[in-house]
């Protein structure tokens, strides 16, 4: 049954700056401050790695030789591994304590095509830990180290994605979708992992051929000023643009992603594994930054078991993105996504406004192995993702959740929320939206929302669908 609570509708009412601070359910944030990085690397030595036979040739594997300039630095406490202007081909570099490595205006790092140049270390990707490639550039148990400058950052993942597309048609057949993704072992561009103090600002990064900055198990990063462009000489699969993984006091500001995948995206641990890790990704700010393609401006998930919360984002553009703000789980995945602040958000032409689902991509999300193999002789990681998470651990939860000042035009539906009868999806409040979308969309078992002059101008006369929901105000304004 659905209970509806009505009011009298008012025209949609622009706010005065100083109505809008009063009313702003972010003003008693206080650990927004300290979100990003305390303490930047001091050290004003210059390491040029050309002095240890690194050629900018667009030839020469100079993996060794940028990484005795960046040991070096390091080991006599710390300043700044540069390069003469040239094109630099590389595999896995280690960025140590002290270091900056700076990158050029007319340099560029150009990542190996040979899997073999990124060593395995153990990681966690896509929300399981297991062995996995090293990124292209990695800060690893490290604390106050920099990855600075103008250049770029080109990981040429493509024939990765080939790779990729060519072992998924194989493993559908099989049944295998579920674990095709950690199967195909493709290279980060860049990850900072178990690292504290860690800055990483002006670079453009080109073409990944997996994620392209992933934070993981870390704490006070800044990423200030970056653009990763992913969609160049075609669509790379799952090229995320930025994913917060289980790491807290983070700061992404004034940077633009274009991917194939999520935008700026939040995770914490998948199933029975993110489970036993159980480390949050919290305090976390995205200011002025803008999305192009991509499946999300904003996502929480799908990855959540270890729980994804007080979370600010504001000054963001979304320009032709699939979501503008999405939450995506599983029913095997668990976990809570709670206290997330959104507002001062423009949209154009995005798919969907506001997306919410505990029940994301099936065939992906839940692993059944298919007759003919045997669990004993099975890869170990294919049996981490068989282990089976009770319903009671599993449910995840979608709470305490303010959207404000929301402008700008939808494609598809504006809302699109289903949860789930043991887990309604629960205090979303929605103030001062104004868009045109095709049709306002539909809110499934859901419980205590509230809008709050919101306006959804839609080229048919729909009304919001509301189902199988309680304790519901979520009228629209009119539209003249």
């Amino acid at each position: 049954m659905v209970f509806l609570s009505f009011f009298i509708m008012v025209p949609f009412k622009e706010l005065s700056p100083a109505k809008r601070k009063e009313e702003d359910p972010a003003s008693g944030l206080k650990w927004v401050r300290k979100a990003g990085a305390m303490k930047v690397p001091g050290g004003r030595k210059i390491y040029n790695a050309c002095d240890f036979g690194a050629k900018g040739d667009s030839l020469t594997l100079n993996t060794k030789q940028i990484q005795a300039a960046i040991d070096e630095c390091s080991s006599r406490g710390g300043g700044v591994v540069t390069f003469d202007n040239g094109n630099y081909v590389t595999g896995s570099i280690f960025v140590k304590k002290g270091v900056t490595l700076l990158i050029g205006k007319n340099t560029q790092i150009l990542g190996s095509q040979n899997i073999d140049d990124y060593p395995e270390l153990d990681t966690r990707i896509a929300g399981v830990e297991m062995r996995w490639p090293a990124a292209l550039i990695n800060v690893i148990d490290q604390d106050k180290a920099a990855i600075k400058g103008e250049g770029t950052i080109h990981a040429r993942g493509k024939p990765f994605w080939d790779k990729y597309w060519t072992m998924r048609k194989e493993y559908e057949k099989k049944g295998l979708r579920w674990i095709v993704d950690y199967d195909c072992k493709r290279p980060r561009t860049m990850l900072v992992q178990n690292s504290s103090n860690v800055t990483i600002e002006g670079i453009t990064f080109k073409q990944a051929g997996f994620w392209t900055v992933q934070l993981l198990y870390s704490r006070n990063i800044t990423v200030n000023k970056i653009t990763i462009l992913n969609n160049i000489d075609g669509s790379g699969p799952s090229t995320d643009g930025i994913d917060i993984d289980s790491s807290s006091w983070i700061l992404v500001e004034n940077s633009t992603i274009d991917c194939n995948d999520d935008d700026f995206c939040l995770k914490a641990g998948r199933d029975a594994d993110g489970l036993r890790v159980n480390r949050p990704t919290e305090y976390v700010v995205i200011r002025n930054c803008t999305a192009l393609r991509g499946a999300g401006l904003i996502t929480c998930g799908s990855e959540t078991s270890g729980g994804i919360r007080n979370v600010l984002a504001y000054g963001l553009t979304a320009n032709g993105t699939t979501n503008c703000i999405n939450f995506k789980s599983a029913i095997t995945r668990g976990g809570t996504v709670e206290n997330i602040y959104l507002h001062d958000i423009k949209m154009n032409n995005v798919g969907t406004m506001l997306r919410a689902t505990m029940d994301w991509n099936p065939s992906y999300s839940y692993s059944t192995l298919p007759e003919g193999y045997s669990y004993e002789t099975i890869p170990a990681h294919w049996k981490v993702f068989l282990e089976k998470v009770p319903p009671e651990k599993g449910t995840p939860h979608f709470r305490n959740v303010h959207l404000w000042n929301f402008t700008g035009s939808v494609r598809g539906s504006a809302i699109s929320i289903t949860g789930m009868k043991e887990s309604p999806i629960e205090n979303y409040f929605l103030t001062d939206i104004d868009v045109e979308a095709r049709s306002p969309g539909e809110i499934s078992m859901a419980n205590g929302w509230r809008f709050s002059n919101v306006r959804i101008k839609s080229s048919g006369a729909e009304e919001l669908k509301v189902r199988d929901s309680e304790d519901m105000e979520v009228e629209l304004q009119p539209v003249f």
